[in-house]
């Protein structure tokens, strides 16, 4: 292994390196922050760089140093999503109307990196509170796509999958609650997964927190499943989170797909689009699949119209986090967020109820069908053009940016976006991957299927 550009090391090799001392965790820091000192301007992935990454570094160098590593991710730099609270740096989740005061604690999944021994470089760029699907915001600007940086990231875990696409460091954590971290990862290239609900637990909850998780974003499947081991696990904080005992996801990574039963989704409640080339990938995938043994055939549910639920449960939330901001900070958000949250301020009890009641029979209709895991598109289109004129958020939402991937958050199952190529205008393709409630060891195992057949 070639350890004379630590940045370009995936997190398996950098533990690699450090185990038979041909690097050590400081050198590896410096390598990715030198990196980010020459690119990150013209990208833009971070809100703020984390200072006491280099005491870290050194910790953990000292104990590889006398083999003694804390974690299974001791002294691999790690990005945090800026709606995460990271002790002594401020939450600020994209919006000047937030406090620049330092988190006086750090969140559950923050506090895990820190026990298997991450070293945390920084807090990586989002959308105002997660509103849009794209990669920028009123505080830190446009965060761009390092496979043309005239095109946007997605968003809302946007400079993480930037971060990831750029090489500033091995593994990202950001958060899904409609997309959030499938999207930018797919527009990206990377590997981007959303667990299922309550195996990552959170605090302090988003307005998406019913249905959000925190999880992976990565160059490769086998690093993903690696930060998703550190990730999950009870905290007393959520008390929605699982109380299961740790769990290695690369064990079973390798054991193929042969007998397993994927379906082809094709229409996820809802006229959902998607343009030729999403299909064509989609096809490539099944291939793959099928030649490896797995048996796949299409599937057709019986789902509500999740459209309709989906622009509900998103404009309510909305709405509350606009009522959580106090009138004199208005002027300094973002003036479409502001505009589409009051469209949603008079929303009846009703309706929310009747929205939770279609949430949880589109959770029904999935857990009865049988499959080992879905296939479906990941984004009805390859990545846009960053800061494209925005004149109908509910629509972009359904059309533009979600319909393919907020069906899994509704039910609360796990689901993966893994890339698959790229497009004649060298644009990143993906595939999204969705198993069973509290499955997420069979969605890495059949990423890992197709990425090992692409090579």
């Amino acid at each position: 292994m070639d350890v004379s550009e630590p940045a370009l090391l995936d997190a398996t090799e950098l533990l690699s390196a450090y185990q038979t001392r041909a690097l050590t965790p400081l050198a590896a820091l410096q390598a990715v922050m030198e990196r980010i000192a020459r690119r990150n301007p013209e990208i833009n992935a971070f809100s703020v760089m984390n200072p006491e990454a280099l005491d870290a570094a050194r910790a953990s160098t000292a104990r590889w140093a006398q083999g003694t590593p804390c974690g299974p991710i001791d002294g691999v730099p790690v990005t945090i999503k800026d709606f995460l609270d990271v002790k002594t740096l401020p939450t600020r989740r994209g919006s000047k109307a937030t406090s620049a005061a330092p988190a006086p604690h750090d969140a559950p999944v923050v506090e895990f990196l820190r026990a298997a021994g991450a070293v945390i470089i920084g807090k990586t760029t989002a959308p105002e509170f997660g509103w849009k699907i794209a990669g920028d915001s009123p505080l830190t600007g446009v965060t761009r796509n390092p496979w043309d940086k005239s095109r946007d990231t997605g968003g809302s875990s946007s400079g993480a999958a930037a971060a990831a696409a750029a090489f500033f460091g091995p593994l990202h954590v950001g958060t899904d609650a409609y997309g959030s971290i499938r999207l930018p990862a797919a527009w990206c290239g990377v590997v981007g997964v959303k667990p299922s609900f309550g195996l990552t637990p959170q605090w302090p909850l988003g307005a998406f927190g019913h249905v959000g998780a925190a999880g992976p974003i990565a160059r490769t499947v086998k690093d993903a499943a690696l930060l998703l081991g550190s990730l999950a696990g009870y905290h007393k904080a959520d008390p929605f989170s699982l109380d299961l005992p740790r769990r290695d996801y690369t064990a079973t990574l390798e054991d193929g797909v042969a007998g397993l039963k994927i379906g082809i989704l094709r229409t996820p409640g809802f006229a959902a689009p998607a343009d030729d080339e999403q299909w064509q990938v989609l096809d490539q995938a099944r291939q793959l699949l099928e030649q490896q043994g797995a048996i796949i055939s299409d599937v057709t549910l019986p789902l509500p119209d999740v459209s309709r639920l989906l622009v509900t449960l998103w404009g309510i939330a909305q709405a509350r986090q606009l009522a959580l901001i106090t009138p004199e900070k208005h002027p300094e958000l973002d003036p479409l967020f502001v505009e589409t949250a009051r469209k949603f301020q008079n929303v009846s009890g009703l309706d929310l109820l009747d929205a939770e009641a279609r949430r949880l029979r589109a959770a029904h209709d999935m857990a009865a069908l049988g499959h080992d895991a879905l296939l479906c598109p990941a984004v009805p289109h390859a990545a846009p053009l960053a800061q494209a004129l925005l004149e109908d958020p509910p629509h972009a939402l359904v059309h533009n940016w979600a319909p393919w991937s907020f069906l899994f958050n509704l039910t609360r199952q796990p689901a993966l976006t893994l890339p698959v190529g790229v497009n004649t205008n060298n644009l990143p393709l993906a595939v999204q991957i969705a198993a069973p409630l509290y499955r997420d060891d069979l969605a890495l195992k059949i990423a890992r299927a197709i990425e090992r057949a692409l090579g």
